[in-house]
């Protein structure tokens, strides 16, 4: 992405997805297509795909990551989670990055989506970089009891930019 700058949210994000070359990757809400380009370049044998609510940002993501998607490497597929439909099994690893339905509302369906759609040994990432603290702890407060109450396994991560900004993470795993 030469010449433009990546939020440090992303790069975080991404570097805390701990990415093998193999990986199946969905990002759910992946905006204009950033986080994308980190991802790609750390898959040989993988590949990605993302879903988003708005066209225009979808739109935007493909031209960015033309390349990939030329290859098939990358699809970038305008659909709301609750409405997207992906074989059983299909990801190794699914992120979000600032997606509020995780906690701004009950996602039972979208949960038990995410579950089917997890490999055995797949990993759940759902980043946020709230406004303040007291907000990272109630994003975890509300987020981890209802995952884990839906079988999954979490562990919180917590991170800071350069501007002293925190970054939280609910990585989650089936039990």
């Amino acid at each position: 992405m030469a010449g433009k700058s990546v939020p440090e949210r992303l790069s975080w994000a991404v570097e805390t997805l701990d990415l093998v070359p193999s990986d199946r990757v969905l990002e759910i809400g992946c905006g204009r297509g950033v986080a994308a380009v980190l991802v790609l370049d750390r898959l040989k044998e993988g590949s990605f795909t993302a879903i988003d609510r708005s066209d225009k940002a979808v739109e935007a993501a493909i031209r960015r990551n033309s390349e990939n998607v030329a290859a098939r490497k990358a699809s970038f597929l305008v659909a709301a989670l609750e409405n997207a439909e992906f074989a059983d099994d299909s990801f190794d690893k699914i992120f979000s990055v600032n997606v509020n339905l995780f906690w701004a509302r009950s996602s039972k369906r979208e949960l038990t989506a995410l579950r089917r759609w997890l490999a055995p040994g797949g990993s759940l990432h759902l980043f946020w970089e709230p406004p303040g603290a007291g907000q990272a702890r109630e994003i975890a407060a509300r987020v981890v009891p209802f995952m884990e109450e839906h079988g999954f396994k979490t562990t919180t991560l917590t991170g800071q930019t350069s501007t002293s900004a925190g970054l939280i993470c609910i990585l989650a795993r089936l039990f």
